[in-house]
C-alpha cells in the first residue's frame, strides 16, 4: 500500500516535513497536512505489520526493518491489554472498523511516551485476503490543533471590537458578531461583502487602497480613522481601524485581519475637550491682553485682537456715546435706542462689510439701532441675541451680545462667522458672554478711572495759580506738566503770593505720594501758606506753621492731638505719609530786591546772574513738613537786577533712568541764555531735560528780578512829636504831586495822618514812613512798638477810635506787620485809571457816626 505520503504527487513546489524527510507539492503550502502530523501503516492477513511509512518511523520512533513483522498488539497494547486486543485484530481483519488511543515512545524526548490516535479501517488484499490499513495521528498536535482553533474561535467570537477576515481578494472571508450587530444582519450575510458594501465611495476607495498596500507591503495599519454611517442612521460614525497581513504556518500571506473600534464619542469627548482648552486659552488670553490701556477706545480693540480669527471672523464694537463724552448719567436708555458710536472693527476676511444694523455703520460713525431689531433687543434685555443670517450674504452666524459691567450696559458687540465657518453654538454663546463682560469690565474700570482722574486734575488746576501770576518788581513764568495719561494726579504745587509793600512770596511744594489724596493735602496745605502768607511772617515761621499743620492733617484729631499724641503712639501710615511734603518759601522784597529763603527738604533753588553761570543756592535743606522737631533756618540773599531765579520740584530733575545729581546737573546746565524771555527760557528747560518720562508731576516757576525803581520810592523819618502829623501830610502831597496822582492826595493825607497819629499815640520809637509807587500805591507807617493796631467799632458817643475804620473804608486794602523793629502799619490805594472810583472822604466820614 502506499498510503505513507497524504497529498503525494507531481508538483513544482516542495517542502520539508523534517531531517531527510521530504515531500512534493502541487498545492500551496497552508494544507493542514503542514500543521498534523499523519503517518500509515498496514497489516497483512496475519495479522503482522506488512508495510511501515517513514512518517509511522517518526511517530512511534520505530525503524521499518523492525517494524515489519511486528505484532501491533504485542508491539502497542498494554499486556493485560493483549486478549482485548487480539479480538479487536479479528474483528478488524473480519472487516470492522476501529479507532483508539495507543501510548507511544516520542521520539524527540528520549524515555518520553506519547499519544497517538489510530484508525483502522479493513482492506483486503489482491488475493482477496482480509487484511487492514491504520492511520496515526499524533495526539498532541492535534489537540494543540483544538485548542489554537478554540482559541481562534473565542477570540473572533466574542471580541468586543469588529472583527473582519478579509481574503486576498478583497472580500470579507470572516465576520464577528460585534461587526454584525453594527451593520445589521447574522455574521455569514457579510461573507464575500467589499468595503464599498459599508463605507461611502471616497472613504471605500481609501480604505481600499490601504488594504492592497497591507496585503503587498506586510506593514501594519494602528489607529487609522474610517468615517461613515450606520444603516437606519443619518448620524456621522467614526471607527479606529487597525489592519495587520494574516499568514498561514508556511509564511503564506492568506488575507488582512480587520479590528476596528467605533469612536465616535471618544472624538466628540475629545473634541469637547479640544473646544474647553481653546475657549481656555482664549479666555486667558484675554484675560492678559484685554485691560492694558486706560483708553475706552483701545480697550474695545484688545477685545477685538483676541476674538479675530480665533473665536470668529469679524467683529465690531459699539459703545454708548454719553459714555464716551464723559456724560455722568447712565449710558444708555431703558429701550435701548441710545446712541452708540462704532469705536472699534476687525476682521480676517478681506473686502469684509461692516456688521450690524440694516444698513452698514462705518468706523467711528454714531448711529442707533431700530427698536425692534435683535441688537436693541440685546440692549434692552442684557442678553444675547442671534441675528439671522442674509441669504446670499457672506455672514453665516451673528452674536450681538451686550456688554454689562456692574449691572450695567456699556455698549455692543457682535461677534459673526462666515459661510464654511461652523455656526455658533451654545458654548460659544457662553464664551461671547464672558469675553464681552471681561471687556466691559475694563471699559468701566477705565470709565470710572477717567471720570475721578479728571475729577482729581480740576480739584488739582483749581488749585494752582490762574494764567500767568503777577508780581511787583518780577517777570515770572510757570510750567506744571502732569504725568502721563495713565499716571494719578499728584501733589506737586506752586505759587505767587502778592505781600504787602510790594513784596511777593514764591511757592513750591511736593506733597509725597500720589493720587487724590496726595492731591487734597496739596489743596490743603497750599491754603494754610496763603493764610499764613497774608499775615506776613517770616519765611521760616511760615514753614514752621505749616510743619504743624501739615502733622495735624495726617492725625486724627487735627495739631492739639497730633502734638498731645506724638510721642505716645505712631502716626497713621497711610495718612503720615500723603501729609509729607517738601517746600522752598521765597520772599522778594521789590525795593531792596532782596530774597529771604527757608527751606522743609526741597530741591535748592538755582539762580542766574547776569554774566554768570547758574548755581544751586545754599540753602539748608531743612526737614520735609510733617516731620516736625526741627527749627527752618532762613538765608538772605541781595538779587542784581535781570537776575534769574529758579523754583522747581524733583521731577523735573529726576527719573529712573538717571540719577538726581545728572538730573540737577543737567538743569543747571540748561540755564545757559537767561536774558531770552521767561517763556522761552521755560520751554528751552522743558524740551532739553526728559520731561516725558511720566512718572512725576512737574512744576517749574521761574522770576526774573525788575527791582522797583528810586524815583517809585519815597521814604522818611519823622520825630515822635505832634507836628510829625503835618509834616507826613506834606511828605506825602508833595510825593502825590511829583507822581502826577493829585486824585489820590487827599485820600492818601487823611490815612497818612490816622496811621502816624496812630503811631504817636500807641507806638514807640522813631516814626517811618514810605510810599511805594507799582501797580498800586502803598502806603507804610514803621514804629518800634509792638503792640498791634486792632480794629473795632467806636460808640456814637465816643470821640475816636474811628480811625482805623476810616482806613478800611478808603482803602483797597490795609493791615500791619511785625518787623525785626517794631511793626509796620500799611494801606493800599489803586492808582486812578477811570474804571475805579476813590471812596470820597467826606462820604466815609459821615458814614462812621
Amino acid at each position: 500500500m502506499s498510503a505513507d505520503r497524504p497529498g503525494e504527487g507531481l508538483g513544482a513546489g516542495a517542502s520539508s516535513d523534517g531531517p531527510g524527510d521530504s515531500m512534493w507539492q502541487s498545492s500551496p503550502p497552508g494544507s493542514l497536512y503542514d500543521y498534523v502530523k499523519v503517518a500509515s501503516f498496514s497489516i497483512g492477513p496475519d495479522g503482522l505489520v506488512d508495510q511501515w511509512s517513514l512518517r509511522a518511523e517518526s511517530i512511534f520512533g520505530i525503524p521499518a526493518e523492525r517494524a515489519l513483522g511486528m505484532d501491533p498488539i504485542a508491539a502497542f497494547v498494554a499486556p493485560d491489554l493483549h486478549e482485548r486486543g487480539q479480538r479487536k485484530m479479528a474483528e478488524i481483519l473480519d472487516g470492522r472498523e476501529w479507532t483508539g488511543v495507543i501510548p507511544v515512545r516520542m521520539p524527540d524526548a528520549e524515555g518520553t511516551e506519547g499519544l497517538a490516535e489510530v484508525y483502522v479501517m479493513p482492506t483486503t488484499t489482491k488475493d482477496g485476503e482480509r487484511a487492514a490499513v491504520c492511520i496515526v495521528v499524533d495526539v498532541r498536535t492535534l489537540r494543540s490543533i483544538e485548542t489554537d482553533v478554540a482559541a481562534s474561535q473565542s477570540i473572533f467570537g466574542q471580541s468586543p471590537f469588529a472583527f473582519l477576515l478579509i481574503d486576498t481578494d478583497m472580500r470579507v472571508r470572516r465576520a464577528n458578531q460585534r461587526f454584525a450587530s453594527t451593520f445589521g444582519g447574522p455574521p455569514d450575510e457579510h461573507r464575500g461583502r467589499g468595503v464599498h458594501d459599508y463605507l461611502p465611495p471616497s472613504e471605500a476607495e481609501r480604505v481600499s487602497a490601504t488594504l492592497r498596500r497591507v496585503l503587498e507591503t506586510g506593514e501594519s495599519i494602528t489607529d487609522m480613522n474610517v468615517t461613515g454611517f450606520v444603516p437606519g442612521s443619518d448620524e456621522r460614525r467614526h471607527w479606529s481601524i487597525n489592519l495587520y497581513r494574516v499568514h498561514s504556518g508556511t509564511g503564506r500571506p492568506i488575507g488582512i485581519a480587520w479590528l476596528g473600534t467605533d469612536v465616535t464619542a471618544r472624538r466628540a469627548a475629545a473634541r469637547e475637550a479640544a473646544a474647553a482648552r481653546r475657549n481656555l486659552a482664549l479666555l486667558n488670553d484675554a484675560g492678559a491682553r484685554i485691560g492694558n490701556s486706560l483708553d475706552l477706545e483701545t480697550t474695545a480693540r484688545e477685545l477685538l485682537d483676541v476674538v479675530v480669527p480665533g473665536f470668529c471672523d469679524l467683529a465690531t464694537v459699539d459703545l454708548y456715546q454719553g459714555l464716551l463724552v464723559g456724560d455722568e448719567t447712565p449710558p444708555g436708555l431703558a429701550d435701548g435706542s441710545a446712541e452708540l458710536r462704532r469705536v472699534a472693527f476687525a476682521s480676517a476676511v478681506s473686502d469684509a462689510p461692516f456688521v450690524g444694523g440694516p444698513a452698514p455703520v462705518a468706523l467711528g460713525a454714531v448711529h442707533h439701532y431700530p427698536f425692534n431689531s435683535p441688537c436693541a433687543d440685546a440692549l434692552r434685555m442684557a442678553r444675547p441675541q442671534h441675528i439671522p443670517a442674509e441669504d446670499g450674504g457672506l455672514i453665516q452666524s451673528t452674536l450681538a451680545v451686550p456688554m454689562v459691567a456692574h449691572d450695567t450696559v456699556v455698549g455692543l458687540v457682535q461677534f459673526s462667522r462666515t459661510k464654511g465657518s461652523e455656526p455658533f453654538g451654545e458654548r460659544d454663546r457662553a464664551l461671547a458672554m464672558e469675553l464681552a463682560s471681561r471687556a466691559a469690565v475694563c471699559i468701566d474700570n477705565a470709565r470710572l478711572y477717567r471720570r475721578e482722574h479728571e475729577r482729581a486734575l480740576i480739584l488739582q488746576r483749581s488749585l494752582l495759580p490762574p494764567g500767568d501770576p503777577e508780581a511787583s518788581g518780577l517777570d515770572i513764568a510757570c510750567r506744571y506738566l502732569p504725568g502721563n495719561a495713565a499716571t494719578e494726579v499728584g501733589g506737586d504745587w506752586f505759587d505767587v503770593i502778592e505781600l504787602p509793600g510790594h513784596r511777593t512770596a514764591l511757592v513750591v511744594g511736593d506733597v509725597m505720594g500720589r493720587g487724590l489724596r496726595a492731591a487734597v493735602a496739596m489743596g490743603e496745605l497750599r491754603t494754610a501758606v496763603r493764610t499764613l502768607a497774608l499775615l506776613d511772617l517770616e519765611p521760616a515761621e511760615v514753614l514752621s506753621a505749616l510743619d504743624e499743620i501739615a502733622r495735624g492733617l495726617g492725625t486724627q484729631g487735627g495739631i492739639q492731638q497730633a502734638s498731645r499724641t506724638a510721642a505716645r503712639q505712631p502716626r497713621d501710615k497711610d495718612l503720615s505719609e500723603v501729609y509729607l511734603a517738601t517746600c522752598v518759601y521765597v520772599v522778594y522784597d521789590s525795593v531792596t530786591r532782596r530774597c529771604t529763603f527757608a527751606n522743609a527738604g526741597h530741591l535748592p533753588p538755582v539762580l542766574v546772574e547776569p554774566g554768570e553761570s547758574a548755581l544751586m543756592l545754599d540753602v539748608p535743606p531743612g526737614m520735609p513738613l510733617g516731620v516736625g522737631g526741627e527749627p527752618f533756618e532762613e538765608v538772605e540773599v541781595d538779587l542784581p537786577e535781570g537776575a534769574l531765579l529758579a523754583l522747581y520740584t524733583d521731577g523735573l530733575v529726576e527719573s529712573r533712568d538717571h540719577p538726581l545729581d545728572e538730573g540737577l546737573q543737567a538743569f543747571v546746565g540748561a540755564l545757559t541764555d537767561p536774558s531770552q524771555p521767561l517763556e522761552d527760557v521755560c520751554d528751552h528747560v522743558l524740551n532739553t531735560l526728559d520731561t516725558h518720562h511720566g512718572e512725576d508731576d512737574i512744576a517749574l516757576l521761574m522770576a526774573r528780578v525788575q527791582g522797583l525803581p528810586a524815583d517809585s520810592v519815597g521814604d522818611w523819618t519823622l520825630a515822635r512829636e505832634p507836628r510829625s502829623v503835618g509834616r507826613a501830610r506834606e511828605y506825602a502831597r508833595g510825593q502825590l504831586q511829583a507822581w502826577d496822582l493829585e486824585p489820590l492826595v487827599d485820600t492818601t493825607e487823611l490815612l497818612v495822618s490816622e496811621l502816624v497819629t496812630n503811631a504817636l499815640r500807641y507806638g514807640e520809637g522813631e516814626i517811618r514812613l514810605r510810599l511805594l509807587l507799582d501797580r498800586t500805591l502803598v502806603c507804610e507807617v514803621w514804629d518800634a512798638g509792638l503792640v498791634q493796631p486792632r480794629r473795632r467799632r467806636a460808640r456814637d458817643t465816643d470821640e475816636g477810635g474811628r480811625g482805623l475804620q476810616l482806613v478800611g473804608l478808603l482803602s483797597a486794602a490795609w493791615g500791619s506787620r511785625r518787623t525785626p523793629r517794631g511793626k509796620t502799619v500799611w494801606f493800599e490805594l489803586p492808582l486812578p485809571d477811570g474804571e475805579s472810583g476813590l471812596t470820597d472822604p467826606a462820604e466815609a466820614l459821615l458814614s462812621l457816626f
